[in-house]
């Protein structure tokens, strides 16, 4: 079926009291791991691309391939924008067909983010495309985009109460203790602060730098109220780990398959691990 927007899984995600799985993509093989995995599970599923997935394979490609992963699928999928940093990122990614963009506006004081938000929302609205937003600083190193644990901040609920009261955006991206990339400990969520935060604003929440939270965690996050679970790192972990097993076994292989085969299939299972911890499973 063709790309959906998120809006749409989000807000049947509302309804079941589950959250989406959002799997960060690079190549062909991480395409197509997310999307079979979807299916198999018979789940809703986001793919999405970041800074580096766009600089590394470029829009046109990333398009391309989630486009016919959907068309070939029977399950929805939404195409995503990871951490949009521009206005002009974020059309230029909606002209290309992305079905849904986030706007990364953490970055700047509150109006000013609220500004740029607004911003991206009315465009994106006249043609159908979901915006996430975000408030607070998510630690961490995110391809290009780095926040500093000094620079990292959790979301104040009052904040999020008058933005979302300015903005009204589709999803809301908050800083409860995740952070991007591999964590050196075991991460602890502000479960109080969410669950504040939620009775506030009455939209869906969006978890980012969810690989590497404990599974209660997770489970307890979602029923709290959030609605997307965004995953990379341990797609990364299980694609690379796939590699060097493969290479491990057969050092002198030269056919780039019997690498990519057993990491498209290590990352097939990361993701459908996922999507039932996130209890989208059977709700396509």
């Amino acid at each position: 079926m063709p790309l959906v927007p998120m809006k749409q899984l989000l807000d049947k995600a509302e309804s079941g009291g589950y959250a989406v799985g959002a799997f960060n993509c690079n190549n062909m093989e991480i395409v197509q791991a997310i999307v079979e995995a979807a299916a198999a599970e018979k789940a809703p599923v986001i793919v999405q691309a970041s800074q580096g997935a766009i600089k590394y394979a470029g829009i046109e490609y990333i398009v391309a391939l989630t486009r016919l992963a959907a068309e070939q699928a029977p399950v929805p999928v939404a195409l995503h924008l990871d951490h949009g940093t521009s206005f002009a990122q974020v059309m230029q990614c909606i002209a290309r067909g992305f079905s849904s963009v986030m706007i990364d506006g953490s970055k700047y004081p509150l109006e000013e983010n609220i500004a740029l938000t607004k911003k991206v929302l009315e465009a994106a609205r006249a043609v159908g495309v979901t915006v996430e937003a975000e408030l607070g600083k998510i630690g961490g190193t995110e391809d290009d985009i780095f926040v500093s644990e000094k620079e990292a901040n959790y979301t104040d609920p009052e904040e999020a109460r008058y933005f979302v009261e300015k903005t009204a955006p589709d999803a809301l991206a908050i800083a409860i203790g995740t952070a991007h990339g591999q964590y050196k400990g075991e991460p602890k969520l502000d479960q109080e602060r969410l669950s504040l935060i939620r009775s506030l604003v009455k939209i869906p929440i969006v978890l980012h730098g969810s690989s590497g939270v404990p599974d209660d965690a997770i489970t307890e996050a979602i029923s709290r109220g959030v609605r997307k679970v965004n995953i990379d790192t341990n797609i990364r972990e299980a694609f690379m780990g796939g590699v060097k097993r493969a290479l491990a076994a057969n050092a002198d292989e030269i056919d780039p398959r019997k690498a990519l085969g057993p990491a498209k299939a290590a990352m097939i299972e990361i993701v459908r691990e996922k999507i039932r911890l996130f209890g989208s499973a059977g709700q396509a």
